[in-house]
């Protein structure tokens, strides 16, 4: 009887690899020798794909980043809403791969769905009104506050031990123990909040803001 063969390696086959690896140790688990072992093939054959260790994870980082919806940037809403919604699904792509967000927190480098996004969300903020070189600042804002967001959790940085948190040391951390049991509601909560906070405030400084209409002045629209 014929021995079943082996699935053919790909590049996806190599990135989907390399994601699940991160995803379950982090990055310093990822070497072209332990990939290579959880692919059953040899080392070097991973170099017919890419040819280093980096453009493995720009490509896995490229995989997360093409999660995220950009539809928003040009289907007619307000600026605002667009960023409330891109922000939201930014962070939950984010989300459910944390491990590899320092790595995306670099920049989009060459990257191809990073540089759509970047390309989409500048592009949108200009289309609104807001000149370049702020549409730069926004974008660049978001991508702090975003990627920040996902880093860690502030809920989980806390334990489960009333004892911990003694009023005679934290007298306003009474209830901190409690924190850990409902990270995702705080955590989610928190995004939500300074998500908002920020749409908010950017409000204030749109340049046609006059009458706070949304609608782009031609000095924006030029600027």
């Amino acid at each position: 009887m014929a021995r079943p063969r082996k699935p053919l390696l790909s590049r996806d086959r190599i990135v989907s690899a390399a994601l699940a690896l991160i995803d379950a140790e982090g990055l310093d688990a990822l070497s072209t020798r332990r990939l290579a072992a959880e692919l059953g093939v040899s080392g070097p054959s991973l170099y017919n794909h890419f040819a280093t260790k980096e453009a493995i994870l720009d490509a896995a980082a490229d995989t997360v980043v093409a999660q995220v919806d950009l539809s928003m940037f040009g289907a007619g809403l307000d600026w605002r809403q667009a960023l409330l919604d891109w922000g939201r699904s930014y962070r939950a792509a984010l989300t459910d791969h944390p491990h590899i967000v320092p790595f995306l927190a670099t920049g989009p480098g060459l990257r191809p769905a990073g540089l759509r996004m970047a390309d989409a969300v500048f592009g949108g903020m200009v289309e609104a009104g807001w000149p370049p070189a702020q549409a730069t600042h926004v974008g660049a804002l978001m991508r702090y506050f975003v990627t920040g967001s996902a880093l860690g959790s502030f809920a989980g940085g806390f334990v489960g031990d009333a004892a911990a948190y003694d009023p005679a040391d934290y007298p306003h951390l009474g209830q901190a123990h409690l924190l850990v049991k409902h990270r995702r509601q705080v955590d989610d909560g928190a995004f939500e909040t300074g998500l908002r906070a920020l749409v908010d405030g950017l409000a204030l400084q749109y340049p046609p803001a006059a009458g706070g209409n949304g609608i782009p002045s031609a000095a924006g629209a030029n600027g």
